[in-house]
């Protein structure tokens, strides 16, 4: 096994802590629910995240008296529900993306449009007649 600077921790340190019996964490393991790495002599190593696994397994268990079976349901469906946003997230950068560069190329195209057509069609225009019209008022409609 390589040493990553993680901290590792023996089945006995792990029972201990969480007051279970080394039997339960093999239970565990053996339906699959926790997979600790092993060093080159066979002996389990629970990470830091295997902890945390844990303690969801023990607060499932203990606290909302769900079963084994329960409990791999939910691991698997919360493993899902994680790759799903996931997912979702690298769709809403995509779009992000692909909304600013279609804005860049409106924006290109825009000025581009505006430019070529600035100097044909700035046309000034001025009221016919001899000078300003005056606004209608309500004096001179009485008069």
């Amino acid at each position: 096994m390589k040493k990553t600077g993680k901290a590792y921790y023996m089945i006995s340190a792990v029972a201990q802590k969480y007051n279970i019996h080394p039997q339960t964490l093999r239970l565990y393991e053996r339906e699959g629910l926790l997979k600790p790495s092993r060093t080159d002599g066979n002996t389990r190593l629970y990470s830091e995240e295997d902890l945390e696994q844990l303690e969801t397994i023990l607060s499932l268990t203990r606290d909302l008296g769900v079963n084994l079976a329960g409990v791999e349901i939910i691991l698997n469906m919360r493993k899902k529900i994680e790759r799903m946003q996931h997912e979702v997230n690298d769709f809403m950068e995509y779009v992000k993306r692909e909304l600013a560069r279609g804005l860049d190329d409106w924006e290109q195209r825009l000025s581009t449009a505006l430019v070529k057509s600035l100097p044909t069609d700035l046309v000034r225009t001025t009221p016919q007649g001899s000078g300003k019209k005056e606004p209608d008022s309500p004096r001179a409609s009485s008069r």
